[in-house]
């Protein structure tokens, strides 16, 4: 197909980083030549990830341009003072407050006061030098900034300020209302000068792309700039289809911090192992992913320590074999006002994988509305235990019956090819 035109795309996820922050845009870019625009993406030279999947990989095309550039970030200091805290805080496991050692308070005051907006801050002064002349060389005139990390961001905006190109800052997540923000230990000075960078990335970039409808309404009070939402989604894959587990497994598939901590799913678990022996043979939790140690204790106080298989992290193609062979699929959210707008990347994937969802969050969620839109799963709220208990005792009585299924609807939409367009056609306005 012709090229109509060329969009550089600044983003510090990028094969071999593994987890949900890199596949937005690996997809994006798997399919914006099929709507005439050329991909050119730029990424660290040398980043630190902390999930490394290698068969991601396997997914660039040959005909992408990929510019890196050497990036210099603090996790090596960090390493000294003790490697495990640096690896969960840069993983997003956050121990809670009262849990914390001196160690992991110290690294979330240095994270959250000196590197401001993040630990990727001194990347953007190299960058925005490096692709000012690339830019000017190669007649460049659209460039897309995806965050977090929201440093990401602030080239963007250096850039716009540079040069006379069209800037798009795309936005996986939110900025200064993001969970964790909160558990930065921040200064007042800290947290307004976040909040000034917040504005000023919002104010001047030509167009926002969000994942949410809440997530557009909080930016919508922020700035009068254009704001589209587009969700992650799913991709079409050629994995053959597993056998359904023998066992009545319910499977959670990425990280579970700490604050994902449903009790009252928990404790309603529990009492069907008890009450239940037939459920009690035939049940296993499977966590894939990073998991704190707060969910695994709360999980073994409620007696399930038998029942449960973790997996840790594995390759996104045994992610979806999980997804597919599972008989229920756990989605996760915090309790919060905050996470409402939190659409995690997996749901898509959960809702093609022809498996019933359980999801625990906050009232008027984005993922409440998908989940009834698609008829894919069931929503309930962190103090619903009865309704949950009675959920899960109904699945597994279809399971014994061999009934269990979903009907999916209105799928389409949500595809990564569909979304792409969507992308393209903004590209193009």
């Amino acid at each position: 197909m012709k090229v109509h035109k060329k969009a550089l795309i600044i983003t510090y996820y990028w094969p071999p980083a593994g987890g949900p922050g890199v596949q937005r845009w690996l997809k994006f870019v798997k399919y914006l030549p099929e709507f005439g625009v050329e991909p050119i993406v730029y990424c660290p030279e040398n980043p630190n990830y902390p999930i490394i999947d290698e068969s991601l990989l396997d997914e660039i095309s040959e005909e992408i341009t990929i510019l890196k550039h050497t990036i210099k970030e603090p996790y090596g200091l960090a390493n000294l003072l003790s490697k495990k805290s640096s690896k969960q805080i840069s993983s997003g496991v956050i121990p809670k407050q009262m849990k914390q050692t001196f160690i992991q308070k110290l690294l979330l005051y240095i994270r959250g006061n000196f590197f401001i907006p993040d630990a990727r801050k001194n990347w953007i002064k190299p960058s925005v030098s490096f692709l000012s002349e690339y830019i000017s060389k190669h007649q460049i005139d659209t460039i897309i900034t995806t965050g977090p990390p929201h440093s990401l961001h602030l080239i963007g905006l250096q850039l716009k300020q540079k040069l006379d190109i069209k800037w798009y800052a795309d936005f996986r997540d939110p900025w200064t209302t993001i969970g964790y923000h909160k558990q930065l230990k921040l200064s007042k000075s800290s947290a307004k000068k976040h909040r000034e960078f917040e504005s000023q990335v919002l104010q001047t970039a030509d167009q926002i792309i969000v994942t949410s409808e809440n997530t557009k309404k909080e930016f919508a009070a922020k700035t009068k700039q254009p704001i589209t939402v587009i969700t992650n989604g799913y991709d079409a894959h050629h994995i053959e289809r597993p056998e359904k587990d023998s066992k009545f497994t319910i499977a959670h598939i990425g990280s579970l911090l700490s604050e994902r901590n449903p009790k009252q799913l928990w404790e309603a678990l529990s009492e069907l192992v008890k009450e239940n022996q037939s459920f009690s043979d035939a049940f296993q939790l499977q966590l894939i992913g990073v998991v704190s140690d707060d969910i695994m204790e709360t999980i073994n106080q409620f007696g399930l320590a038998n029942n449960v298989k973790a997996l840790g992290y594995v390759s996104h193609e045994n992610a979806i074999k999980a997804q597919m062979s599972s008989r229920l699929l756990l989605l996760v959210e915090i309790d919060s006002e905050d996470t409402k707008v939190i659409i995690p990347g997996k749901l898509f994937e959960y809702m093609v994988s022809e498996t019933p969802i359980i999801a625990v969050g906050p009232k008027d969620s984005d993922v409440e509305v998908i989940l009834k839109s698609t008829n894919t799963g069931q929503y309930f709220y962190y103090d619903q235990k009865q309704i949950i208990k009675s959920q899960i005792l109904s699945y597994f009585e279809a399971y014994k019956a061999n009934s269990l299924t979903v009907n999916a609807i209105g799928l389409q939409q949500y595809s990564r090819k569909a979304l792409t367009k969507s992308l393209a056609d903004l590209l193009k306005d």
